[in-house]
């Protein structure tokens, strides 16, 4: 009995220095990822001609809800997946009409369902004057 209880009293302390590991990191997924496909920037275009936008998200980890196109820096349409809630890769095009002579910034973000957004892609369009002759 004695000799039990003398093991017992050496491991005791020991029991009680236990150390926790460090925790194991939860991964946090990559925030989506968008880019302009079609035009490239720097490009110029006419005033009143209609202009294709063409943009690329991907999130293989939550996927793509939602994407969004910005007009200096004001909200012009966005586009939303057809065949699910959200996808790994979505590709959207959309339409912008030229108008007012100058640089245009046009800026793209890709949404995750949960709200988790890109960065921003920024690119700069001109608009030429169109001088109405054929």
């Amino acid at each position: 009995m004695r000799r039990v209880l003398i093991f017992l009293a050496a491991l005791l302390p020991g029991a009680c220095n236990l150390q926790q590991g460090t925790p194991t990191p939860v991964p946090t997924p990559d925030a989506p990822q968008v880019e302009f496909r079609f035009p490239v920037n720097g490009s110029t275009i006419l005033e009143g001609a209609e202009l294709t936008i063409e943009l690329l998200a991907t999130d293989p980890g939550s996927g793509v809800a939602r994407v969004e196109l910005l007009v200096d820096d004001v909200f012009y349409r966005d586009g939303k997946p057809e065949v699910s809630p959200s996808v790994p890769t979505f590709t959207v095009t959309m339409n912008w009409l030229a108008q007012g002579v100058g640089p245009h910034a046009m800026t793209a973000l890709a949404y995750r369902l949960d709200g988790v957004s890109s960065a921003p892609e920024t690119i700069i369009i001109e608009v030429l004057p169109n001088s109405g002759t054929p």
